[in-house]
């Protein structure tokens, strides 16, 4: 199972050095094996992500290509391939979605600082190095995969959704899932895609990287049932 892994690779970044850790972890705690690719944002082109079985947009920005993720992040949600989007991640599944659903032109304050209107803007107080309490809406998702009303995550950001734009975002679809205690959105899913979560925290800074979160448990486990599915349907074809 071959899933693309976004973002420009980098020792000095926590989640990268954990995800290796986590592959491992859901091998042998799951019994998932993922392939992990990593692919940079300069070549995070369509033809080469359809051929994964699903995209993870790590943690990591600023991006060298913004236009590269930006891909990346349509091709999940147009072809109908698990992706799961962490902190930048999150970020930039937004600003897909609101140009290319909502049809809005936004841009995001760390990549393009002298743009007219930002979906994504710096926070009042960065949450680098933070934890926080996230409340989950009953019957989502994420509630589902955590399996309790709340959780503590950790973070490593400094941006966030501006919420003069959320409820375009939700009136075209999108379902904001997780809150912090001041109501802004640090979960975000679409209903009805095979797998589509974005969280503003960092699951792979979960404990010491030798247990999944079950956010990255559940993504793998949705990789893991679309390659079945693939594998059926060209089993029916070869008949």
């Amino acid at each position: 199972m071959r899933i693309a892994l976004v973002g420009d690779r980098s020792p000095s970044v926590r989640a990268h050095v954990r995800i290796p850790l986590i592959i491992q972890a859901l091998r042998e705690r799951d019994g998932i094996a993922l392939d992990p690719y990593w692919i940079p944002s300069t070549d995070a082109h369509d033809d080469a992500l359809q051929r994964f079985d699903g995209i993870w947009i790590v943690p990591g920005s600023p991006y060298l290509s913004e236009e590269g993720v930006i891909s990346a992040a349509r091709t999940a949600r147009e072809h109908g391939i698990p992706v799961l989007g962490t902190c930048g991640g999150f970020q930039h599944l937004l600003l897909e979605y609101a140009r290319g659903v909502c049809g809005l032109d936004v841009a995001h304050a760390e990549n393009d600082p002298g743009a007219r209107d930002f979906l994504l803007l710096p926070l009042q107080c960065s949450l680098a190095g933070h934890e926080g309490l996230v409340r989950l809406a009953p019957g989502t998702l994420i509630e589902q995969i955590i399996g309790s009303p709340t959780t503590m995550e950790a973070y490593s950001c400094s941006y966030a959704l501006n919420d003069a734009y959320k409820q375009q975002l939700v009136e075209h679809g999108l379902v904001f899932s997780g809150h912090a205690d001041d109501g802004m959105a640090r979960v975000a899913e679409l209903p009805g895609h095979p797998f589509y979560l974005a969280t503003l925290f960092q699951p792979e800074l979960f404990g010491d990287g030798s247990r999944p979160h079950p956010v990255i448990s559940a993504f793998a486990a949705a990789v893991s049932r679309r390659t079945a599915r693939r594998a059926v349907a060209h089993a029916g074809r070869a008949e």
